[in-house]
């Protein structure tokens, strides 16, 4: 078996229309590039994997759009009634940040069904480890409500599909993206069976969501964890947290399949974090992922592409996540991994954030 990668021609067709980063066009708000999160990160990941040779290595393949019965597992009807009657009328904006054209709920639920398909690929034995490259993204979309760029929950509604045709039961979920797993989070609030890990920059995006705080609630309380680093964190102290509080909780909870919500947005050049993450520190966190896999579950793993907007940066943390998940020798080395390693929080500020990891990880352990 081989790694299994998802991807759909038709998820980089998604559109929010006339923005400037989050501001949309109008008044005084020129048009700019549009917005953030814009197909060409996921495209040049894609060039780059064809250039190296490292696609072909890879059963690349597309899914079925996550079928109506799928989101409602996830969504109610009412909200996707809502959603699929504007994008049927052109499209518009619902929930917050979360913009989109015409057929934006065809797109959404075919990047929700990438995500399914390749969770399907692992729990079914058919691929060894999988990667959805799934647009728009959506861990931050909850149950009845769209947030910042996402449109549906795709891990959700790959979770509850496969626990629906009884695959497995207990799921790990590990949000490494720079923002707080809002959606995700709400969708597995109170369910034990899914154990929901949130690793992100503190007051970030949302504001108001993600701190150590938030449990969850009735019988899912215990059941998730969040992990809130202070801006600049930097590559060593993210392997720590990996270490000393995610890994841990993985053990402890014994999952049958985990999943990755694999943001790039950490990374040291992304205009929408700042935590000096680099193409070492994606690698880094992915082998830890596919250990802990191999040692407690069979090695079922399932990455699922989120943010990520530095469109130089994005392909090369890719690259390397999928050197490390394939196990391939095929390499493209980060032509900026030398001038990132040069800027990296001396060890007076990693002494900082190793303490706060600390009391993060008595808390949970």
């Amino acid at each position: 078996m081989t790694t299994a990668f998802f991807h759909d021609e038709r998820c980089l067709w998604h559109h929010g229309g006339q923005y400037a980063l989050t501001m949309k066009a109008g008044g005084l708000v020129q048009p700019g590039a549009g917005l953030p999160e814009s197909p060409e990160t996921k495209r040049r990941l894609v060039n780059l994997l064809a250039v190296t040779g490292l696609l072909s290595e890879m059963q690349v393949q597309s899914a079925p759009e996550a079928s109506r019965e799928d989101l409602l597992r996830v969504h109610p009807a009412s909200y996707l009634d809502a959603f699929k009657a504007l994008s049927d009328t052109g499209g518009g904006e619902i929930g917050l940040r979360a913009p989109f054209g015409a057929g934006g709920y065809e797109i959404a639920a075919l990047s929700a069904g990438l995500a399914k398909g390749a969770l399907m690929a692992v729990l079914e034995g058919r691929a060894k480890n999988a990667y959805a490259l799934s647009r728009p993204p959506g861990h931050h979309c909850l149950p009845d409500f769209a947030n910042g760029f996402c449109l549906l929950n795709n891990i959700g509604i790959a979770i509850r599909a496969a626990q629906a045709a009884g695959l497995a039961r207990r799921i790990a979920v590990i949000d490494w993206d720079v923002h707080h797993g809002n959606g995700t989070e709400a969708v597995f609030w109170r369910d034990p069976e899914v154990l929901t890990i949130s690793l992100h920059q503190e007051r970030n995006y949302p504001l108001d969501t993600g701190g150590a705080e938030a449990r969850g609630e009735g019988k899912g309380l215990g059941f998730n964890a969040n992990i809130p680093l202070p801006p600049g964190t930097g590559h060593v102290n993210y392997l720590e947290a990996m270490e000393r509080i995610v890994l841990p909780l993985l053990a402890r909870f014994r999952p049958e399949a985990i999943v990755v919500a694999c943001g790039y947005d950490a990374s040291a050049l992304d205009p929408l974090g700042r935590m000096l993450a680099t193409a070492e520190t994606f690698r880094s966190l992915t082998r830890m992922a596919k250990d802990a896999a191999e040692d407690l579950c069979g090695g079922r793993l399932v990455l699922v592409h989120e943010g990520g907007y530095s469109e130089a940066h994005v392909p090369f943390c890719g690259h390397a996540v999928l050197e490390e998940l394939t196990g391939s020798a095929t390499r493209a080395p980060d032509p900026l991994a030398d001038t990132l390693a040069t800027r990296q929080p001396g060890l007076e500020w990693q002494t900082h954030v190793s303490a706060h990891i600390g009391r993060l990880a008595d808390y949970y352990l």
